[in-house]
């Protein structure tokens, strides 16, 4: 097999070009930086092809996006291309098909604001933010858990820990996601329906946790998604408003679909 040989300035390019993919996703490439414990002026020259990382700070790079050291060497797209054990010849049938087929009419890339009662304590309520994805054919979520209900579990809050990630599945009457933690810490069942709205734009349903029967806390509770497009801004601004909150404090359509008055079933 023969393999193309690329000299010091071509993968330096190449791994400029992956990484500026790969980053896209995020907000504030000021964030990645720090979540990935790389000077900013220093990760900015690996995104302009100026500069390459020493080994240990590739891994790093590669470990946190879920690549391999191909990102030196072919475009990332087609790296994250390989077929996912999702869409293997086992699952192909009976998951595969809902994750490859869920289009963006059914459920749209971008961001999404969420709304819950709190799993620890019932008379508080969550308010999150996640964003959605197409990759490979795949449709993934990704968000961060609210500080104060990781720190009341005891766990830890900064954001490598209160990241989770999922797969979002399509199904006759709406959608489903399985999402976990890292390293499958904790995961959560989410089923939503798209509801009338103005801007067509509201999903309803609820999540459910994977804790004993006998654990402190309710195990499922209704949910509703607000998508906000993908407009930056209207993210950042819908940020500053997440994690714990009172009825109060939720938007009135939220707490409409959250039927805060009547026990969930």
């Amino acid at each position: 097999m023969s393999v193309e040989l690329k000299n010091p300035a071509e993968l330096r390019n190449m791994f400029g070009e992956n990484l500026r993919t790969l980053a896209k996703d995020f907000p504030s490439i000021s964030e990645l930086s720090r979540q990935l414990g790389i000077n900013r002026t220093q990760f900015n020259r690996y995104l302009s092809g100026e500069s390459f990382p020493r080994p240990d700070v590739l891994a790093r790079i590669c470990y946190f996006f879920k690549v391999d050291a191909r990102v030196l060497l072919e475009e990332v797209e087609k790296i994250q291309a390989t077929p996912t054990p999702i869409s293997s010849s086992f699952l192909a049938d009976f998951l595969g098909t809902g994750a490859q087929s869920l289009s963006e009419e059914t459920f749209p890339t971008g961001f999404y604001r969420f709304s819950r009662r709190s799993f620890m304590e019932a008379n508080k309520f969550i308010i999150g933010l996640v964003y959605v994805k197409r990759e490979a054919s795949n449709t993934y979520i990704r968000g961060y858990e609210a500080k104060a209900a990781m720190a009341a579990q005891g766990l830890q809050v900064n954001s490598f820990s209160r990241e989770f990630r999922g797969i979002v599945l399509e199904q006759d009457e709406g959608v489903a996601a399985l999402v976990s933690r890292r390293n499958s810490m904790t995961s959560s069942f989410n089923y939503l329906h798209r509801v009338p709205s103005f801007e067509n734009n509201f999903w309803v349903g609820y999540t459910t946790r994977t804790v004993r029967e006998s654990s402190a806390g309710d195990r499922a509770t209704r949910l509703v998604y607000e998508h906000l497009g993908s407009d930056l801004s209207r993210a950042r601004e819908a940020a500053k408003s997440t994690g714990y909150c009172d009825i109060e404090d939720l938007n009135p359509f939220h707490r409409k679909w959250l039927q805060t008055d009547e026990d969930f079933r």
